[in-house]
């Protein structure tokens, strides 16, 4: 019985720990904001930790330190009073100092904090919808402004800004391993700068409800080298590819035919919708729906059949496709790279 509660007892701490760890958790930072701030979690907590022992400590002495005999109810005891008023004035006084203590520590966190993009050279304007990111690369040089969709590459050991807005409702971006919450409200930009130490990929999260698939509206930062981050965007700013086969090219034709042009833009194309994401490289996306979904054949036709029946409540229409319209848009799309 001891062994088997042994057994559990470990398992069930194995199983705990395991959500101090991995692409998505405050608790294994990977970047300066992400360090500072789970520093002063760890502070934070140790020193509450302290403190409640010391209390429960000052609570349980009395009772076990109680004289045995019994003394007069209303006798005055002057020397016991004054060492009551001891600790009183000695709590009062830690209590004042541990305060001020956080206060400043939060203090000189939040200057680390907003240090980090104080010479940051790329900038990124992240957009929240209902449920989905909105991902502009600002630049200086009007043709090389990049717009994507829900996984933002971002050049490692480099500060980047983010200016944070929304279109509809107030959404909160949160990528636990790089940086803190901040949210996204409609009308006006708040600024985020984040650093990824190392190449990686770190999920992120919207972090505030916005509607019923506010769990579904993932994100991604990919970090990667200087170079190879460079080559990712001269290649997302190139037009889409032509289609390379027979089921391809009619797929295009439906697409273009249907009413995916309203709403979505293909570079290269007379796609040019603007209220949903861009899907001139989709194909290169590691998931689809906001990372609802594994970028793959099988979960793309799920998606573009029934996207009410993965994502209820989304804006994407069911569009009327038979068996072989589906095949051949997806064969396109596929083929978005």
């Amino acid at each position: 019985m001891k062994r088997l509660a042994s057994t559990g007892f470990g398992t069930a701490c194995v199983l705990f720990l395991q959500g101090c760890s991995g692409w998505q958790s405050a608790l294994d930072p990977k970047g300066p904001a992400a360090s500072e701030l789970a520093w002063l979690i760890w502070f934070f907590t140790a020193l509450c930790a302290v403190i409640w022992v010391l209390v429960m400590i000052a609570l349980a002495a009395p009772l076990l330190m109680r004289p045995r005999t019994r003394s007069e109810p209303l006798a005055l005891d002057a020397g016991a009073d004054h060492r009551k008023l001891r600790v009183i004035v000695i709590a009062v006084g830690l209590t004042a100092a541990i305060v001020v203590g956080l206060t400043l520590l939060s203090f000189f966190a939040n200057r680390t904090l907003a240090a980090i993009g104080s010479d940051a050279a790329l900038t990124i304007r992240v957009t929240g919808h209902q449920w989905w990111w909105e991902v502009r690369y600002e630049d200086a040089t009007p043709s090389r402004i990049l717009t994507t969709a829900n996984e933002i590459h971002i050049p490692a050991g480099e500060p980047v800004r983010l200016l944070l807005t929304s279109t509809d409702v107030i959404h909160s971006f949160w990528i636990p391993s790089l940086a803190g919450k901040l949210d996204l409200i409609p009308g006006h930009i708040n600024v985020l700068d984040i650093r990824a130490d190392k190449p990686g990929v770190y999920r992120g999260q919207c972090a505030e409800f916005c509607g019923a698939q506010h769990a579904n509206m993932g994100t991604f930062i990919i970090a990667e080298p200087r170079a190879k981050f460079d080559a990712w965007w001269n290649d997302q700013l190139q037009p889409a590819g032509p289609p390379t086969n027979g089921e391809a090219k009619n797929g295009a034709d439906l697409f273009l035919k249907r009413p995916c042009v309203m709403c979505h833009r293909i570079g290269g194309t007379p796609a040019g919708g603007t209220v949903a994401p861009d899907l001139t490289h989709v194909a290169s996306r590691q998931t689809i729906a906001a990372g609802t979904l594994m970028m793959s054949r099988g979960n793309l036709a799920a998606w573009i059949a029934d996207p009410q029946g993965v994502k209820p409540g989304s804006h994407m229409p069911v569009v009327e496709l038979n068996g072989d319209e589906l095949n051949a848009i997806v064969a396109y799309l596929e083929g978005l790279k």
